[in-house]
């Protein structure tokens, strides 16, 4: 067994409902913060569903300021904005509601509100200065995991994305809420409880630092999110049954985001990256996309690892290892086809003469690929791609 070391949020709170009562649980573990800036976007503010968590943040003494201008792969003007207003309210309070990119702006206000730190320093691993404001985090999909990760992505060129990664960016509370996820379209449920399930299978593969208490969480999210994927896509009348299925798949997520905040993931994001930030395709269907062709191409490596997850997936599955991480890959495969999202590259716009702009995009993501159980070259990231579209 390797030596390892664990990090992750210290307190987290999952109940249906729980976000009605944001400011009772805010205010028990920050009784001397006053000035709250709640980060989220617009599309999500439009929902009413932040009308409840802002009142009860009021009720308990909190004055609440929104910022709703996050967009989905947030550039750099977005988050420098968002860290001057924060700075002009007095901001003593950062609660991200909503998606990944709310929850890493949040992130970024925090950790710069109060610093003279220049976002651009910041860039990399272990480069953020100082400490940051108190911060709750309240997802509103069951996908990205940012409430229990000390990652934050930002679109720093027309394609391009760069990630700030320190323990400072692991929030103080995380606080799921199944009732805050109902309304999702069932193709934005799939997208990013795939996208979850890709955090655990790349945190149970990882070539660094993998260890037990990942692989121990890798498993349990990979379980909770199979099981409840295609009920909580299904939604139909049963209010309960939906909620406590969505349950779930929040509680699978927040697994999964534990286990690569310290067992990174590795070639299917580094290949996904450049389908959102070219083609501007979300992330979790980004993942989706080139999912089974990564792990076609790792299974030389990895399919010891695939033939234990097998036993998640594809429980009846027999044979030799050869044989249970094939059905281990095709069960992914089938699940993702059930939801009835895009499965293809082409589906989403993309042709034969994009793949060379895409496998070079691909290649500059190095802190990912040297993650990823088997080396990826160029003319392998390219090939991918080609079985993919």
């Amino acid at each position: 067994m390797n030596d390892f070391s664990f990090s992750t949020v210290p307190h987290i709170v999952s109940a249906a409902g729980a976000a009605g009562y944001l400011g009772e649980h805010s205010r028990e573990r920050f009784p001397d913060a006053h000035r709250a800036l709640l980060v989220t976007d617009a599309g999500f503010l439009a929902t009413g569903l932040a009308g409840a968590p802002i009142a009860n943040l009021e009720a308990c003494g909190f004055h609440v300021k929104t910022y709703s201008d996050v967009i989905a792969d947030p550039p750099e003007h977005i988050v420098l904005n968002a860290v001057q207003i924060a700075r002009d309210h007095g901001t003593d309070l950062v609660i991200g509601l909503g998606g990944g990119s709310s929850m890493d702006v949040a992130k970024l206000i925090a950790v710069l509100a109060g610093s003279d730190q220049p976002l651009a320093e910041a860039y990399g691993i272990g480069n953020v200065r100082g400490r940051r404001l108190p911060l709750v985090q309240v997802p509103t999909t069951a996908g990205t995991g940012s409430e229990v990760t000390n990652i934050a992505i930002v679109t720093t060129g027309a394609t391009t994305k760069t990630g700030v990664v320190a323990p400072q960016l692991y929030a103080d509370v995380a606080i799921l809420d199944a009732a805050l996820t109902l309304g999702l379209p069932p193709h934005v449920t799939a997208a990013t409880g795939i996208d979850a399930m890709v955090h655990a299978i790349e945190a149970y593969t990882s070539r660094q630092k993998k260890n037990p208490l990942s692989d121990m969480l890798a498993r349990e999210a990979l379980r909770l999110l199979s099981a409840n994927l295609l009920p909580a896509c299904e939604g139909g009348a049963d209010r309960a049954a939906n909620l406590t299925a969505r349950q779930a798949m929040l509680l699978g997520a927040l697994l999964a985001g534990q286990a690569f905040a310290n067992a990174p993931v590795a070639a299917v994001h580094a290949l996904a990256y450049p389908i959102g930030g070219i083609f501007h395709v979300p992330h979790g269907l980004s993942n989706a996309l080139v999912l089974p062709h990564v792990l076609r191409f790792n299974m030389p490596a990895a399919a010891a690892h695939y033939a234990e997850l097998a036993a998640i997936v594809a429980p009846h599955a027999q044979g030799t290892v050869e044989a249970r991480a094939e059905a281990f890959v095709r069960a992914m495969e089938q699940l993702a086809g059930s939801t009835k999202i895009d499965s293809r590259l082409c589906d989403v716009g993309i042709v034969e003469t994009d793949l060379d702009r895409l496998a070079d995009a691909a290649m500059l993501q190095t802190r990912l690929l040297g993650n990823n159980p088997r080396e990826i070259t160029r003319t392998d990231a390219r090939a991918i791609y080609a079985a993919a579209l």
